[in-house]
């Protein structure tokens, strides 16, 4: 079963306003003894002597019953004051827990922030590395490529210079053998070599002037594919601006909302406080119209010791069906919440939110606020849907004045399965 919270326990447990009747019923007895102490004067000349022993008497039994009172009520005060010390201690304690739960939920969104911000750059290095990779790779095989067209060319060159020197033995075994020829007939074969020979030369220079462009080619195909990578990398950093300004963005939107809930906050507490202020100015009202009622009981009380004590009986009476009204109202609204609450699936037992009830004069709801977080954020928000499905609670005005405004703010915790 669930801890039981303290706060509501103690708008359960306060005093049900013994102190007003006990005062009266003691001004009641002094001022009997008093007036016995001076009418008793008037009858000493009939009997004087048993008159002194009965004054005697008289005068030593207020003495002790005064005594007596006076401690009882220096018990209640004293009790009271250590009341009220431990209700403020506890107060202070949780007000330290629930700021100190907020501080390290703060630290943990930063330190997961910074971790998903360090991932992202790793990200983006090892891409870059990647693509370094890449280059270098292709660099190397185009230089490979270039190595391996020029040895091409060089063999060329080769089997064209051999087939060159062939041609030119032919040519001379065959001049040998055709010595005796005709003049013409060399002449002929002369202007035939010089033509095959500008021809091989026309040749050669159309091979040059190939190769040369298709150097200019691959170079102009390297400066191609080196722009094209600078443009990959200016949209690569484009990129990753962008999406740092986005990062940006939501930061300062996250910001705001903490900043906008921190004011919700304050402005919350500034609204308790003020009502806590008029709480305590119809509690000090109360108090002064008690105190004049005392005080005109105590003139009432002249008139016989028998009234008085109905009249004391009767508020002890209304004082136990005040407290009784109040339990039912509290217990009432505990069901309703209870009924109301749909807890999430997965909920662990180990989770307990507490949530602040603010209540209007007819019982409806001004505002549900989480005070003390779960650290679940479903769960957080399933017990302030419950309160707000139950509300408004109408039998707030059938409680007495004074338990109404005692019932317009009060604390309920919610742990899985039951609700305090």
């Amino acid at each position: 079963m669930a801890r039981r919270q303290r706060g509501p326990s103690r708008s359960y447990d306060k005093p049900v306003g013994y102190g007003v009747p006990t005062l009266l019923a003691i001004g009641l007895h002094v001022l009997v003894v008093v007036l016995s102490l001076v009418t008793l004067p008037q009858r000493q000349p009939a009997d004087p002597e048993s008159t002194s022993i009965v004054q005697a008497t008289l005068v030593s039994t207020e003495t002790t019953t005064d005594q007596a009172q006076r401690a009882e009520e220096a018990r209640a005060r004293a009790a009271a004051r250590q009341a009220e010390e431990e209700a403020r201690q506890e107060e202070e304690a949780r007000q330290a827990e629930a700021e100190e739960q907020a501080r390290a939920e703060a630290e943990r969104q930063a330190a997961e922030e910074r971790a998903r911000e360090a991932e992202q750059q790793q990200a983006a290095r090892e891409e870059e590395a990647r693509r370094l990779q890449e280059a270098r790779q292709e660099a190397e095989a185009e230089a490979q490529r270039r190595a391996e067209e020029a040895e091409r060319q060089a063999r060329l060159r080769e089997e064209q210079e051999a087939e060159r020197q062939r041609q030119q033995e032919a040519a001379a075994e065959a001049e040998r053998q055709r010595q005796q020829e005709a003049q013409q007939r060399a002449e002929e074969e002369a202007r035939r070599q010089r033509e095959a020979e500008e021809q091989r030369q026309r040749e050669a220079e159309e091979q040059r002037r190939r190769e040369e462009e298709a150097q200019r080619q691959r170079e102009a195909e390297e400066q191609r594919r080196r722009e094209e990578e600078a443009q990959r990398q200016r949209e690569a950093e484009e990129q990753r601006r962008r999406e740092e300004e986005a990062q940006r963005q939501r930061e300062a939107e996250e910001q705001r909302r903490r900043e906008e809930e921190a004011q919700r906050q304050r402005e919350a507490e500034e609204q308790r406080r003020r009502e806590e202020e008029a709480q305590r100015q119809r509690e000090a009202e109360e108090q002064r119209r008690r105190e004049e009622e005392a005080r005109r009981a105590a003139e009432a009380a002249s008139q016989g010791l028998d009234r008085a004590i109905e009249g004391e009986s009767d508020a002890v009476a209304n004082a136990r069906q005040a407290q009784e009204a109040a339990n039912s109202f509290i217990n009432l609204v505990r069901r309703a919440v209870e009924q109301a609450w749909v807890i999430p699936p997965g909920a662990g037992g180990g989770l307990a939110a507490t949530v602040q009830v603010q209540l209007g004069p007819s019982g409806e709801l001004f505002g549900a606020t989480i005070t003390q977080s779960s650290g679940d954020s479903s769960f957080d928000r399933s017990a302030l849907q419950a309160v707000e499905a139950a509300a408004p609670f109408g039998e707030l005005r059938q409680l007495p004045p004074a338990a109404q405004r005692d019932f317009r703010q009060f604390n309920l915790r919610f742990t899985p399965g039951d609700v305090r």
